[in-house]
């Protein structure tokens, strides 16, 4: 278990102000998280090689084939204010009341 000491060290480097209740608490916690840490640490890991993945991923995305898109005048078409440049919107500051 984490002294009191170790966690007020700890929110000290990191800028936290802690009161009683909240450091008695995160002793518990870190101290847990310190145990978990401990027991991965105690695994045989020989042979086993670093992943990114649990499983095997071989390009999860769709092939990048150009295509047709819309016109400018498809994409403008059920827009509320469309303008010669795009999508009309509001100003900031206007309708803001």
């Amino acid at each position: 278990m984490l002294e009191r000491q170790q966690v007020d060290h700890v929110a000290r480097l990191a800028r936290l102000e802690l009161s009683d209740s909240e450091a008695d608490t995160m002793a518990v916690e870190l101290s847990k998280i310190l145990d978990h840490i401990e027991a991965i640490r105690a695994l045989d890991l020989e042979g086993v090689q670093p992943t990114s993945h649990v499983v095997d991923l071989v390009n999860a995305l769709r092939a990048d084939v150009p295509q047709r898109s819309l016109t400018p005048q498809q994409a403008l078409a059920q827009a509320p204010e469309p303008t010669d440049a795009g999508f009309g919107v509001p100003s900031p500051g206007q309708g803001a009341e």
